[in-house]
């Protein structure tokens, strides 16, 4: 059995299962007394505890995770470092990986793998901007959870102790079939790593397979650093030439060529997204095209075959050393002759375009909140030509409306100039997931992200944890639009409250209760003085002291006058059913011995008043007409009784 199992580990996190097990750590699902949630814990194995550079690895890396603080990227609590424990307390994460998803589903249609990858993108953008490169993106690094949100683990933890090899070795490479060329060749590695990673899962998400496989490890890594991809379309048919392109410029070998950063290629997919038709600049050759190097040596060899053929002929013209032609006719030739085509090229310009001919002028119409089939279509706007320079989401102007237009509206041009537009294609909606109980930061965060304009607000809970979020409104499953407010309250945890303390001397017990359950407060531990002078039953003593200030449900002390042992009185009202318009026997056991009985209509009475003698406490028990009717725990030490058993309803008529 592992022996960190139902272990409690800080004094707080209570070990649960063993939900992962890695290279360098095994992972366990644990409790939070402290917090009361559910944390993921990463504890580093035993046989890596005696290898300082592990230890130092995982030390410092782990604190780099800490600073991250993102919705796509799992959240770090805390960290523990000692002689005989190394720690991560992380976010819970209720899913399974991307590459588990991969394997259900084969291939993702396109939409679903931008889904994704903007997702990982924006995150890396996050923890590149903080100096942290991943070094190990892949799928199995990164979990989804049930609304698509995925979010990345393992940053910067290192994959194997370089301590011991540096070589391409089965234990040393772990996720070779996503590592840039340059982490298989043993290079430099920076942020453009990440994004030959990020190419490879897009393309892997698109084709349902990684761009290269081979028997082992060592030859998967060449592979990286030699071959050439297959085209995902060659795969698939199905994906858009440009999200082809986009794939492939992420995993160019040469990283000069490649994404400099995961801003670069979010700003791509954002034009992708746009437009699917758009194609961008990066070309790549066809499967039947590539022959790669081969493919341009054969062509420097054939030039340089040419211009050896240049050069020999050159020799053998100046052996032959012909006779010169006369150099001043034919410069004079060649003149006349460019005078004549350039006159009869500038009649013909003169002829097309008419200079001297009068262009009227118009004014600029207001296009903006208009449709753009409408005034495509319509002759009132013949006038002018329409030019669709960019279609985007707008939250003024619905679906096909010019909502932006340059020059504007009231502007003199020529009639037949080019007015340019901008289409809305909507406006962009997001659905509301369910964010209660979650962490607000990180819920904030994402709704920021999406464009949502947050209204924090605060609350007292006594079921939601502290600073996890409470409700939004709007709710669960709501559409939103980019710059909607959506509030978010916030949890305090439970709302303790103050009131004062009354001044009880000199009250009766029965008195005492009724103004303590108006303060909110308890009758706590009752002791008796039978020396005291004050008449018995009388409050002579209290603790906290009158006017202090307690919590809410606080127990108050009392000392009271006369003998704990002296017999008290105490009277019960029973509420009796009001639509029974009859006479009925009512009696009162206590203890189970007959203490009183009478005959009474309830319609007319109303209520009935057992009263009670005795000391401590005493079971009442209440009979109608020989039914039990109603159960009382009666307390003389305190004047007080509880209702444990209720049937009244049972005796309506």
């Amino acid at each position: 059995m592992d022996k960190y199992l139902g272990k409690k580990l800080d004094g707080r996190y209570e070990i649960m299962e063993i939900i992962g097990i890695g290279g360098m750590a095994t992972v366990y699902k644990a409790y939070d007394v402290v917090e009361d949630r559910v944390v993921a814990v990463k504890i580093l194995r035993d046989e890596y505890m005696g290898n300082e550079d592990m230890r130092r690895r995982f030390k410092n890396e782990s604190k780099a995770m800490a600073v991250l603080n993102h919705p796509n990227v799992m959240r770090v609590y805390d960290v523990s470092f000692s002689d005989r424990l190394q720690s991560i307390v992380m976010e819970y994460i209720d899913g399974i990986t991307l590459k588990e998803y991969i394997e259900q589903q084969r291939v993702l249609n396109w939409k679903e793998a931008v889904h994704f990858t903007v997702q990982i993108l924006k995150a890396l953008q996050h923890a590149h901007d903080k100096g942290i490169v991943h070094r190990d993106i892949k799928p199995q690094n990164i979990m989804l959870l049930s609304d698509g949100t995925i979010k990345i683990t393992d940053f910067g933890i290192a994959r194997f102790a370089r301590s011991e090899t540096r070589t391409l070795t089965d234990k040393a490479i772990g996720s070779v079939h996503y590592i840039s060329p340059e982490q298989a060749a043993g290079g430099s590695i920076d942020a453009r790593t990440d994004i030959y990673s990020v190419g490879v899962i897009l393309y892997e998400m698109l084709t349902g397979r990684v761009p290269f496989e081979a028997e082992n490890p060592v030859s998967v890594a060449i592979k990286q650093i030699q071959s050439t991809a297959v085209l995902p379309r060659d795969l698939n048919p199905a994906i858009p030439e440009g999200l082809q392109e986009i794939t492939m410029h992420a995993m160019e070998k040469d990283v000069r060529k490649r994404y400099q950063s995961a801003a670069q290629m979010l700003r791509d997919i954002d034009e992708f997204k746009r437009d699917p038709s758009i194609s961008f600049e990066y070309k790549y050759l066809s499967a039947g095209e590539r022959g790669g190097e081969d493919r341009y040596s054969t062509a420097i060899q054939a030039a340089r075959h040419a211009q050896q053929g240049q050069e020999k002929g050159k020799k053998r013209m100046k052996k032959q050393k012909p006779k010169r032609a006369p150099i001043i006719p034919v410069l004079a030739g060649v003149t006349a002759a460019f005078v004549i085509v350039s006159a009869a090229f500038v009649g013909f310009m003169l002829y097309l375009n008419n200079p001297m001919k009068v262009v009227e002028n118009t004014k600029v119409p207001q296009l903006v909140g208009l449709k753009y089939d409408t005034v495509r279509d319509s002759p009132e706007y013949n006038n002018i030509q329409l030019e669709v320079v960019e279609s985007d989401f707008s939250n003024e102007y619905g679906k096909g409306y010019i909502y932006d237009q340059s020059p504007k509206a009231g502007s003199n041009v020529k009639v037949g100039s080019i007015v340019k537009v901008k289409i809305s294609t909507g406006q962009l909606t997001t659905k509301l997931p369910d964010f209660s109980g979650q962490d607000a930061a990180q819920v904030i965060a994402q709704l920021n992200e999406w464009g949502i304009k947050v209204d924090e607000k605060q609350t007292f809970d006594d079921t939601v944890p502290t600073n996890m979020v409470v409700r939004t409104v709007p709710g669960p499953d709501s559409e939103v639009t980019a710059d909607e407010v959506v509030t978010v309250y916030v949890s305090l945890g439970k709302e303790v409250k103050e009131v004062p303390v009354p001044d009880l001397r000199g009250i009766s017990l029965d008195d005492v209760k009724v103004l303590l359950d108006n303060y909110k407060l308890k009758m706590g531990e009752i002791t008796y003085d039978p020396d005291s002078e004050e008449d018995p039953g009388v409050v002579i003593g209290q603790s906290p002291a009158a006017d202090t200030t307690v919590q809410q449900n606080s127990e108050i002390n009392l000392t009271v006058s006369g003998d704990t042992a002296s017999s008290a009185r105490l009277t019960i009202f029973v509420p009796l059913p009001t639509t029974v318009d009859r006479e009925v026997e009512m009696t009162a056991t206590q203890d189970g011995r007959l203490v009183q009985e009478d005959k009474l209509n309830p319609s007319e009475a109303k209520t009935w008043k057992p009263v009670f003698e005795g000391e401590d406490m005493s079971e009442i028990e209440i009979f109608f007409d020989g039914e039990l009717y109603q159960v009382y725990d009666l307390y003389f030490d305190k004047k007080g009784h509880q209702l444990i058993y209720d049937f009244s309803d049972e005796f309506e008529e």
